[in-house]
C-alpha cells in the first residue's frame, strides 16, 4: 500500500533549505510505486498542528520546483516549537492521529538542532507505540555547529556571504587615513565557524580582518585593548570581527553587558549587541572613531551571493534521505562525510538522530591561534572547498526572480 510523505521546514532559514525541500519532493515523485503524495507542512509542526499543509506534489510544477530550489529563506514557513520531554504528553496521541488520518509513512524535518529534538522524539514515540511512520532529518544551520556531520547546509553560503561582505566593508574602512575601528558582530550563536569564515575577507598577509574573536575563546577586555593597540601601529584603518557569542572568563556574554539576553522557545539566548559593547569601549579607551556593523539575517538569506556546492549539497541531502527512509531507515539525521579536501569529495551517511540533538559541536580549538584573535590556516582547507561556485538563476529586470506562497 502507498504511503505519503510529510516534509517540514523549522528554525532560522538559510538560502539553501529550499533545495533540500527540491530534493525530498522529486525524489519522493522518482518513487510513484511507493509514495502517493508528498505534503508540506506550513510553518513546521506548529502549523501542521492546526491542519494547515500543502500537496507538494499535485501543487507544483517542475519548473515551480527548479525556481524554490534557488529561492532563500524557507517556502514553507518554519517554526520554533519545542515538543513536550514527556513523552505519555497528550500531544504525541493528537500529532499521530493527524499523520495516520493523512496516510503519512515518511515524515521529513530539515532543521538545526532543535529539529532534530523533534525527530528524536517522534521516532522515538513511534517505536513506543509500534508505529510504523519512520522519522529522518535533514541537516540545515548557517552555524555549521551540528554533530557527527563534517559540515551543514546553508554554512557554506553564509560563509561565503561573510566573507565576501566583510571583504567589501574592509575596502570601504579603508578610504580614509584617520585612524578608526569597525567592528563587524556576525551570527552563530555558541560556535565560531560562522564568524572564522570572515578570515577569507583577506586579499594579502596582514589585511584586514586584524582580529576575529569566536566564542571557544574566552574574551578579556585587557587582551582586546592590547590587541587592537598593536592592531593601529599596524594601520590606522583596523576591522574586527566579533561572534555574537563572546563571554569573558565568567561566561558572561559581551552582549549582555548593556541588557541581559532574551531567551527563545527553546531557551536559547537571543544574542545581539556585543559590536555596540566594544564600539564603545573602543571609543571610550582610544578616543578614536569607532562604527559597529551588525551584518544580522541577511547572512542567512542571501541568494545573490551563494555556493553552488552548498546548493547541490542541500538538495542531494533531501533525495538521499528519501532513499533511506524507503530503505527502512528511522530516528537517523542525514550526515555528510568528507573524504578529501583536494579535490573536494563527501557522500552522504546516516547518523542517530539522538547523538545529534540538544548537543552542539563547536569550532576547533586547535584552528584558534595562540593569542585568541585570529584563525589557523587549516581553517581555509576545511572551508574553501564549501564556498566554490555561483548558481545561474532567472532575473528580471535586474533583480533576481525568486518563489513564494501567495
Amino acid at each position: 500500500m502507498k504511503k505519503n510523505i510529510l516534509v517540514g521546514q523549522s528554525g532560522g532559514p538559510t538560502a539553501v533549505i529550499n533545495a533540500s525541500l527540491y530534493g525530498i519532493v522529486t525524489e519522493g515523485m522518482n518513487h510513484l510505486d511507493e509514495i502517493e503524495h508528498v505534503y508540506g507542512m506550513v510553518n513546521g509542526i506548529e502549523g501542521f498542528l492546526k491542519d494547515t499543509y500543502l500537496n507538494l506534489s499535485e501543487d507544483l510544477t517542475q519548473k515551480e520546483l527548479e525556481l524554490i530550489k534557488l529561492t532563500p529563506a524557507a517556502y514553507l514557513g518554519a517554526c520554533r516549537y519545542r515538543l513536550p520531554e514527556d513523552l505519555t504528553s497528550p500531544f504525541y496521541p493528537t500529532v499521530f492521529e493527524k499523520l495516520e488520518a493523512l496516510e503519512i509513512g515518511y515524515f521529513f524535518y530539515i532543521g538545526g538542532n532543535d529539529s532534530m529534538d523533534t525527530v528524536s522524539k517522534l521516532s522515538r514515540y513511534a517505536a513506543q507505540i509500534g508505529s510504523s511512520i519512520r522519522f529522518i532529518g535533514i541537516p540545515k544551520t548557517i552555524d555549521n555547529d551540528l554533530m557527527m556531520t563534517d559540515h551543514t547546509p546553508g554554512y557554506g553560503s553564509a560563509a561565503k556571504y561573510v566573507a565576501s561582505t566583510v571583504r567589501e566593508i574592509v575596502l570601504d574602512a579603508s578610504a580614509y587615513q584617520q585612524q578608526a575601528v569597525t567592528i563587524i558582530e556576525l551570527m552563530g550563536r555558541g560556535a565560531g565557524w560562522l564568524t572564522a569564515a570572515s578570515v577569507l575577507a583577506r586579499k594579502y598577509e596582514l589585511d584586514n580582518p586584524l582580529l576575529i574573536y569566536l566564542p571557544e575563546h574566552i574574551f578579556d577586555f585587557q587582551s582586546f585593548s592590547r590587541d587592537l593597540t598593536e592592531a593601529l601601529h599596524r594601520r590606522p584603518d583596523v576591522v574586527v570581527c566579533v561572534s555574537e557569542g563572546i563571554a569573558d572568563a565568567s561566561g558572561r556574554l559581551i552582549c549582555e553587558y548593556n541588557d541581559e539576553a532574551k531567551l527563545d522557545n527553546f531557551g536559547h539566548k537571543m544574542l545581539a549587541g556585543c559590536g555596540k559593547v566594544l564600539e564603545n569601549f573602543v571609543h571610550n579607551q582610544f578616543h578614536i572613531k569607532a562604527r559597529s556593523v551588525e551584518v544580522n539575517v541577511s547572512q542567512r538569506c542571501s541568494g545573490m551571493i551563494v555556493s553552488a556546492t552548498d546548493i547541490e549539497e542541500a538538495s542531494q541531502a533531501g533525495s538521499f534521505g528519501v532513499q533511506a527512509i524507503l530503505d527502512g531507515a528511522t530516528g537517523k539525521m542525514v550526515s555528510f562525510q568528507r573524504s578529501f579536501d583536494a579535490p573536494y569529495t563527501m557522500e552522504c551517511s546516516l547518523v542517530d538522530v539522538n547523538e545529534v540533538c540538544n548537543r552542539e559541536k563547536s569550532f576547533p580549538a586547535s584552528w584558534i591561534t595562540v593569542s585568541g584573535s585570529d584563525i589557523a590556516p587549516e581553517f581555509c582547507s576545511y572551508v574553501l572547498p564549501l564556498i566554490q561556485g555561483e548558481p545561474k538563476r532567472l532575473m528580471s529586470h535586474g533583480l533576481p526572480v525568486y518563489a513564494y506562497r501567495k
